[in-house]
């Protein structure tokens, strides 16, 4: 347990460990080599306290209450105080939040052969992954499986997206078409010209949802495996839904039917 008397007072911006917090803040990737991730905001760091995880660092600019600062550092292992200009330093936000948590990154799993899945193949989108990761979370699906070509699931605006839901979920990226083999579950993929209506279907459950490309949508070898074909009814004409609004629909009914 970190007490206010240990907090760390950093001034310098050449310091080592602010480089380490920027590179994990402003890089889409740098949690991949530091099995660690940042989390700015009083929202995510409670997301994620709240699921069991403990902050590693927790680092706060001088404006923050000292009740604030005595609250993350009951959980932290370490916590750095620093100036409101070195803090916006580190921050990739145009309105830095004063806060942050380092967290270590879990430690990864086998994928869950029968658990309720989302399949994001190819989606490119950050704002479209986290939302629905969120969907995913909010609606029962624990396990997230990303193809390769994916956006990065862990990167700062997919986290930002994502509004706490990942420390809901496993989540498993960088993945190929053969990985998919584990699943002993359903897959169902949507489509805007073939299969029946969502309405009109008897939803297997568990099940795996596939999610595609924004543009290409699920790729052909997927769609081949798939053990049926959705079809959201738009009265309203439109051509195609965003992939997140598409994936928000598709699990809500899933989790309805169950």
């Amino acid at each position: 347990m970190t007490s206010p008397e240990t907090f760390i007072s950093i001034a310098s911006s050449a310091n080592p460990q602010l480089k380490a917090l920027r590179k994990l803040a402003q890089s889409n990737a740098a949690y991949r080599a530091e099995g660690q991730v940042w989390l700015e905001g009083d929202h995510l760091c409670r997301a994620a306290l709240q699921r069991g995880w403990q902050p590693v660092l927790a680092v706060f600019s001088e404006e923050i209450s000292p009740e604030t600062r005595a609250k993350y550092a009951q959980s932290a292992t370490k916590t750095i105080v620093t100036s409101s200009a070195l803090f916006a330093s580190i921050s990739a936000l145009e309105s830095p939040a004063s806060m942050g948590c380092v967290m270590a990154l879990p430690v990864p799993q086998a994928i869950a052969a029968r658990a309720p899945s989302v399949v994001l193949d190819r989606v490119q989108d950050a704002g479209n992954v986290g939302s629905i990761l969120r969907s995913a979370a909010a609606f029962g699906f624990g396990q997230v499986l990303a193809l390769k070509g994916s956006a990065a699931l862990w990167s700062p605006k997919v986290l930002r997206a994502g509004m706490g839901a990942h420390f809901a979920l496993s989540m498993h990226e960088g993945l190929s078409l053969e990985d998919l083999a584990t699943l002993q579950v359903p897959l169902l993929v949507t489509s805007s010209h073939q299969g029946a209506l969502l309405h009109q279907q008897r939803l297997p459950w568990p099940c795996a949802w596939v999610m595609g490309h924004e543009g290409q949508g699920v790729q052909a070898a997927l769609q081949a495996r798939a053990a049926a074909h959705v079809r959201i009814g738009q009265p309203g004409g439109e051509e195609s839904l965003n992939v997140a609004a598409a994936a928000a629909i598709c699990l809500h009914a899933s989790a309805a039917a169950s």
